[in-house]
């Protein structure tokens, strides 16, 4: 937790702001590929056999080759779904967080792939046997837990049917990976177990995060709103210890006090959670 505060103070300048927005566009571009030109997404995939002999974009363009079979319908669900649980982890976790969360699994998804290609023999014919079994799904795994651990209790409808709360869908999707590890060969192994790992690793470094509900959002909302109604028009009622935003300046964002903190310490929705907390000697 502290690591990733001191992470945050060096380089959090350098964060990807509306990084799902960018995710979603790689997405809709590999499926245009996919529907126009598939043989190109050849040149995307991530196989470290063609990584090696230079070709090292192909470290972050996998994420552009989609899963396998394509629908119309069901690829414009999948989209609005995954832009929707995506953004909502954004707000909650801060621009930083996120973007450490997505790249983290890109990291980890790269580095147990050249693994298992030296493992193996690291000849050409495995590269093939690798092309285009990296893909957004991955990366959509990690989303899904991550949003399950965070939202426990939001509801989704089943089938567009049965409402379930996120908690049970989380563990169910959990345990459908677990079994395809056991049955899936060694290089889907490697895909799921680097994702899983980027998602355990995550939550291990941030289990200190209090569950916020879309209703708890909402209400916290509209609290400040009617705060903000009654305020002097122009005064700042709050401010973040460490970003220095305002309620005036971004009146979109949540403020809270530190109950953790020594001394009367306010912080915004993104650096609540991930600040580090200050103590008097």
């Amino acid at each position: 937790m502290k690591f990733i505060s001191k992470l945050e103070k060096k380089i959090g300048k350098f964060a990807i702001p509306n990084l799902m927005r960018v995710l979603i566009a790689c997405y809709i571009v590999g499926y245009v590929f996919q529907t126009t030109f598939p043989e190109f997404l050849n040149f995307l995939t991530l196989e470290p056999y063609y990584i090696l002999k230079g070709q090292v974009w192909r470290l972050v363009t996998w994420i552009i080759v989609p899963e396998s079979g394509f629908n119309i319908i069901f690829t414009l669900i999948m989209l609005y779904f995954y832009y929707s649980i995506g953004t909502d982890l954004e707000r909650t976790w801060g621009e930083f967080r996120f973007n450490l969360y997505i790249f983290g699994g890109i990291i980890f998804t790269d580095i147990a792939a050249m693994i298992l290609f030296f493992v193996i023999g690291g000849q050409a014919s495995f590269a093939l046997s690798m092309a285009g079994l990296f893909s957004t799904y991955y990366i959509n795994l990690s989303l899904f837990l991550a949003f399950a651990m965070t939202y426990p209790d939001h509801q989704v409808l089943f089938m567009f049917v049965v409402p379930v709360k996120m908690k049970w869908m989380g563990l169910v999707y959990l345990i459908l990976q677990v079994y395809f590890i056991f049955t899936a060969d060694w290089i889907g192994r490697t895909a799921i177990i680097a994702s899983l790992l980027n998602f355990i690793l995550f939550y291990l470094m941030t289990r200190n995060y209090k569950k916020i509900s879309p209703h708890e959002i909402k209400r916290k909302t509209e609290f400040k709103r009617q705060v903000r109604e009654v305020s002097m028009p122009g005064v700042a009622r709050h401010k973040c210890a460490i970003c220095g935003r305002t309620d005036v300046d971004f009146p979109e964002l949540e403020f809270r006090f530190c109950s953790k903190c020594d001394g009367n310490f306010e912080y915004c929705q993104d650096h609540l959670f991930t600040h580090e907390h200050v103590k008097k000697n």
